[in-house]
Formats: structure tokens, C-alpha cells, sequence
């Protein structure tokens, strides 16, 4: 008989989501303030193997994200994939984390409610979850106004029936890796698209969106904001942009649009992609704008494409991290030491998701889908992963176990 001593031993150090310490080797404990780093450095889901990783920039963590892996409705004979949200909050981390609590519900629900997945569901999902907390911050409105002004970027990934679904609101960004012949070489492949106002056709859209509104985007040193205060034209949550009802007292005349309007300035509503996955559909890499401020979508398919796959999310946050460093003129060490209170100063929080894409896996997936009573659909069902940067446990099929984030370079 084994013991349970023995038994800790063979459990993979890689199933632990934790948080690190300041100096990325001790441990402080999970979602302390003056914690730094999270990850898991691999793991499976219904269509192969994924790895996360994550790094504060914010006292307290605004970025969340999820992945979910087994059934994507609540029907027992529905749809099984995988799921994956990043949900870059900013003004606070409330927006980000009620999304991540939420949005995945809505869609398995509303997925129930239209037999299958679609990106109609994702885009219900969506909205189901914007309209509930603009709900929230109306119930909050006098005891909390500042709720009015957070809010958070979304992007959805979806990977069910040998099709690829992405919703985006926000500048958050998933890239998918392909291979070429021969297969050293990767084509970087953008599913989603930026709403972010420093883009030009974005600015250019939402000038033709509101003709009548004086400086809809303004520049301020150097950078493009909507009406002078946010870059991004879509997100969820941002009421007082969106409701004039919440641009006003008691919230505080810092966040608040001078001028009354009658028209949302910026959308919920999210641009979807529908792709077909094709053999030669390696990964798709998730994140966050803090890793894509410093790395373009071809350098990091070729990182991912180039090192191994375990810790693979973590290698790509260092990346950018390096990147931002060399940009500075300063040494990696160096920008390893900054204390969690300065950091905001050099980079944004940064999560990352690589999901890789098992042809096999899919192609059986694809086979069996029409009969999930199957045993071979059955054996691909995997308990559900969810994860939340602000929780200690996130594995609804039970606590894991593992090791921190190795402190080493790579």
C-alpha cells in the first residue's frame, strides 16, 4: 500500500496554481499583496496539453483569467471543448473577476438553450454578463459609485467541434501558431482584433460611430484616449461611458465626462472570429496587452514554437519582460528587483494561456460528437479547470497539489 507521503510524491508539481514571492523563489502565499507570480506549468484539456502563467503589476491584481475543459452547456448530451477567458480589469479588479464568475455560466446556459455552441451564444454570453453587472453597479450606485467607472476587457476563446471561436472586446489578443513545411517554421495567425484607440482604424470607426460628438478620441502625450480618458472602445463594464445616469454624483468629478451625452461612447458588444481548425493549427497563445506591448504575435509563436511546453506561459511573460527590460536600459535582474508598489511604473499586469491543439484528440472529438454516450467520447471529457488569480483553489474537480514558480531564467 502506498502511503499518503509517497502517494504527495507522484502527483505532478505542475497541477498547484500558486502565487510567489517578491523575488520569484519564496513563496508568500496565494494572492497576498506583496505576491508576485502565478502559473500552472502544464496541464491537459479536452484537445491537449495547456499552460498558464501570470505576473502582477497592480498591488492588487487586476487581470483574471479562466480555462474550462469538459462540457460547454448543461445538457449531459451537449458539447464538450474548452473554454479560455482572459479579463483585463481596470479601475479595480471587480469587473474582471464578476466576468469570470459569470460569463462561462451564461454561456453554457444560453448554449443549452441553442442545442450547440455558435459564436451567437458567445456574443449572448457576453452581453447576458455586461447587462448583469451594469445591474450590479445600479444596486451599488449610492453606496459605491466608483463601481460606475471599472470595468474590463474580454476575450473568449472557444475550442469546440473542430472550430475555433473568438470574442474580443478590448485589446486583449489570441494568436494562433501554424505550421509550415518544414515544421521549424511557424505563421502566426491573429483571431482577434484590438480595440484600442491608438490604432488608427479603430479611432477612425468610432469617429464614424459618432459624428456629432467634438472630440470622441483626443491625444494626450503621445497616446490616444477615448474622449481623454480610456484607450479601449469596447469593454464591459465602464457604465459611467456608457449610462449618463452614472456620469455623475456621487461619482467623483475625476471620472466623470464633462459634457452630458446620450449615446454610449464605448461597447460591450464583442468582434467574433469563426475558424475552422486545420491540421497544421499547432496553439493558440492568449493575453492580456501587457505581454503584446512587448512582444509582436510572431515572437511569441516562435518562443513558444522553440522551448518546451511545460512552463511554456511563464518563458513567454519573461519574454516580455526581458523585452521591456533591453527597451529600458536596464538589466532583467534589475527589473526583477522593482517592489510590487513601483511596478505599475514599468509594466501592466500580464496572463497568459498557450493552448495546444492535438490534431488526434480533435479529429476523434469530431467523430464522436454526435454520440456522447459513447465510451470513446466519454474518455475525452476532463474535469473542469477554472482559475482565478484571487482565489488559493481553483480546480472544481478538487484541490491539486505542486510546487511555486521555479526561479530560474530561461
Amino acid at each position: 500500500m502506498v502511503s499518503p507521503r509517497s502517494l504527495k510524491k507522484l502527483v505532478p508539481s505542475c497541477f498547484r496554481p500558486t502565487w510567489e514571492g517578491q523575488d520569484e523563489g519564496t513563496s508568500s502565499g496565494v494572492g497576498g499583496h506583496t505576491s508576485l507570480w502565478w502559473q500552472r506549468e502544464s496541464g491537459h484539456h479536452h484537445y491537449g496539453d495547456y499552460s498558464m502563467a501570470a505576473i502582477k503589476a497592480n498591488i492588487i491584481v487586476e487581470d483574471n483569467c479562466q480555462l474550462e475543459s469538459g462540457p460547454m452547456s448543461l445538457d449531459a448530451s451537449g458539447p464538450s471543448g474548452t473554454f479560455v477567458g482572459i479579463y483585463d480589469g481596470h479601475g479595480g479588479a471587480q469587473a474582471s473577476r464578476f466576468i469570470s464568475d459569470h460569463l462561462f455560466d451564461h454561456m453554457k446556459r444560453i448554449a443549452t438553450e441553442e442545442g450547440g455552441m455558435s459564436d451567437d451564444v458567445i456574443k449572448r454570453a457576453f452581453m447576458a454578463t455586461e447587462e448583469e453587472f451594469l445591474s450590479k453597479v445600479e444596486q451599488e450606485w449610492e453606496a459605491t459609485p466608483t463601481m460606475a467607472s471599472v470595468g474590463s476587457c474580454c476575450l473568449v476563446g472557444v475550442v469546440c467541434g473542430g472550430m475555433i471561436y473568438v470574442a474580443s472586446s478590448g485589446d486583449s489578443r489570441a494568436v494562433l501558431g501554424r505550421s509550415f513545411k518544414p515544421e521549424i517554421h511557424m505563421e502566426s495567425i491573429a483571431l482577434s482584433k484590438d480595440h484600442n484607440v491608438n490604432d488608427e482604424t479603430v479611432r477612425d470607426e468610432l469617429q464614424m460611430q459618432h459624428p456629432n460628438v467634438e472630440n470622441i478620441v483626443v491625444q494626450r502625450g503621445g497616446v490616444w484616449r477615448v474622449k481623454g480618458i480610456i484607450q479601449i472602445s469596447r469593454s464591459l463594464g465602464d457604465a459611467y461611458l456608457k449610462n449618463p445616469e452614472f456620469n455623475r454624483p456621487p461619482l467623483l468629478a475625476k471620472y466623470r465626462v464633462p459634457e452630458p451625452f446620450d449615446e454610449p461612447f464605448i461597447l460591450a458588444e464583442p468582434t467574433l472570429e469563426v475558424h475552422g481548425i486545420q491540421p497544421r493549427d499547432e496553439f493558440i497563445i492568449f493575453a492580456s496587452d501587457g505581454l503584446w506591448d512587448h512582444l509582436t504575435n510572431q515572437e511569441a509563436v516562435d518562443i513558444v514554437n522553440s522551448k518546451s511546453r511545460r512552463g511554456i506561459a511563464e518563458k513567454l511573460v519573461k519574454a516580455a519582460l526581458k523585452a521591456l527590460a533591453k527597451a529600458r536600459n536596464m538589466k532583467y535582474k534589475e527589473l526583477r528587483k522593482i517592489q510590487i508598489e513601483n511596478r505599475r511604473n514599468f509594466h501592466d499586469d500580464i496572463t497568459v494561456v498557450v493552448l495546444f491543439l492535438d490534431s488526434k484528440l480533435i479529429s476523434r472529438s469530431s467523430t464522436t460528437a454526435s454520440s456522447s454516450s459513447s465510451s470513446s467520447s466519454r474518455s475525452l471529457r476532463v474535469p473542469t479547470v477554472s482559475v482565478r488569480t484571487y482565489e488559493i483553489s481553483t480546480d472544481r474537480a478538487g484541490p491539486s497539489s505542486g510546487t511555486d514558480v521555479a526561479a530560474h531564467d530561461d
